[in-house]
């Protein structure tokens, strides 16, 4: 019996318990399949005042970086307009895309994550450069793909580290394929970049 295709619509039904479920037996990344892209991140969890306060969806990137020689990517924050809304990058006041979280992609065999998951990938937002006061910075999230054979649909999960020391903490979010990337951000402390 093949395996059930999911979509975003499915996966934003479920409640927190069947998403963490859903990544715990995903399939891991062909990398080759996500850089150069541009995903619609958009949060599952949050209760709904942190998502007006912060957001609900997002943009994820994932970009090849030949100048560093890893696979890195970032966070845009996007205009506030449902998720049905299309997806509009904030600027700033120079006219610059807002990025923050940044992020290198590794690979997890070896890494021991919190609740025994075992995956291909991860989200390293320690080594990754980012400024002093990022939010983001102390990310360490395990990915992986929902439909085997298919990076139209990441499913990701917000674990920070601190040291030695993991923090697991029920929020997942869903990365969905939007298209091609199409701006490069750079590193906003190229000399904290872990390779």
């Amino acid at each position: 019996m093949p395996n059930r295709i999911y979509t975003a619509e499915d996966i934003l039904g479920m409640d927190k318990w069947a998403q963490a479920e859903l990544l715990f037996r995903g399939t891991p990344l062909k990398l080759e399949t996500i850089t150069d892209s541009n995903y619609l991140g958009i949060d599952l969890s949050l209760p709904p005042w942190m998502n007006k306060l912060f957001w609900k969806k997002f943009r994820k990137t994932l970009y090849r970086d030949p100048k560093h020689g890893v696979i890195r990517g970032w966070n845009v924050r996007l205009v506030k307009n449902g998720l049905a809304g299309p997806s509009i990058p904030m600027k700033n006041s120079r006219g610059e895309e807002i990025a923050f979280g940044h992020f290198v992609v590794r690979d997890a065999n070896g890494v021991r994550f919190p609740r025994g998951w075992k995956g291909g990938h991860y989200l390293d937002f320690i080594a990754a450069g980012n400024a002093r006061f990022d939010v983001g910075q102390f990310g360490f999230c395990p990915m992986t793909a929902v439909n085997e054979g298919s990076a139209d649909l990441i499913l990701g999960w917000e674990v920070l580290k601190f040291g030695p020391v993991f923090f697991p903490l029920p929020d997942y979010w869903l990365l969905k394929r939007e298209g091609p990337l199409e701006t490069v951000v750079p590193i906003p402390r190229p000399e904290r970049l872990l390779k």
